[in-house]
């Protein structure tokens, strides 16, 4: 009996040795616009959701919270290697996953929240290592496109006033000779019928706000409509795309 616990004593000593106990590791996660700042409070945060990439097992969830960061040192001054882009206030999601080996972690990021129609999704992986914190600008993950919010007016005769806001995805403004410069967007219009243009494409111009932007469509016949603008910038390859129904009622 004596040797039968000594060997159940042993192998439970084997099974914990053989066996790391989890440890609590640290991590940052932020999101940042395409060439531009973080995504924070101002436009509602973007939802982070941390899995571990083999088992689907679920790790951290919650949303970037803070502001967008120091303009001068994300986009003014040129970046050196190892220095900080990220200031004590830049947005952020802050986790602590509980992992006892070397896991593969998947970050999925979604937003900005508050803008619905320029939400996208974009997802990374990396490793971690148990107790081995990811911290200071931590794991930044890049959301591209421009946030586009267009309305519009009929006017007399017939033809359509159309205005439309577009920021970058941290809400950051566009206007003549500023960080981002309007002269850099291209900004269109088009009605479609169906899946086709009822007419030619207009451009947009800039409208004396910063990211104000407005023309016009001529007049079309009465129908319903689904108005598009688009907003693209050659340069970075930044583009958003917006749709809203419309109805030109007979005169």
């Amino acid at each position: 009996m004596t040797g039968f616990r000594v060997a159940i004593c042993a192998t439970a000593l084997l099974m914990t040795a053989g066996s790391a106990a989890a440890e609590p590791t640290h991590l940052v996660v932020r999101a940042i616009a395409k060439d531009a700042k973080f995504i924070g409070d101002a436009m509602g945060g973007v939802e982070i959701t941390l899995t571990d990439a083999h088992s689907g097992k679920r790790l951290g969830h919650g949303l970037t919270t803070g502001g967008t960061g120091d303009t001068k040192r994300l986009i003014v001054e040129p970046r050196v290697r190892g220095q900080a882009l990220a200031t004590p206030e830049a947005a952020r999601f802050e986790a602590t996953v509980d992992i006892d080996k070397p896991t593969l972690v998947r970050a999925e990021a979604r937003g900005p929240l508050g803008k619905p129609g320029a939400q996208i999704t974009v997802s990374a992986e990396m490793w971690l290592l148990p107790g081995r914190d990811v911290a200071g600008d931590g794991w930044m993950l890049e959301l591209p496109g421009l946030v586009v919010e267009p309305a519009w007016t009929g006017a007399a005769n017939g033809d359509l006033q159309v205005s439309a806001k577009v920021t970058l995805m941290c809400g950051c403004p566009i206007e003549p000779g500023g960080h981002w410069d309007a002269g850099q967007y291209e900004i269109r219009a088009v009605l479609l019928a169906g899946d086709k243009p009822a007419g030619a494409e207009v451009a947009l111009a800039y409208a004396g706000k910063p990211s104000s932007f407005a023309g016009t469509i001529p007049a079309a016949k009465p129908g319903r409509y689904r108005l598009r603008v688009t907003a693209h910038n050659a340069a970075t390859g930044n583009t958003g795309v917006a749709e809203q129904a419309l109805v030109i009622p007979k005169s």
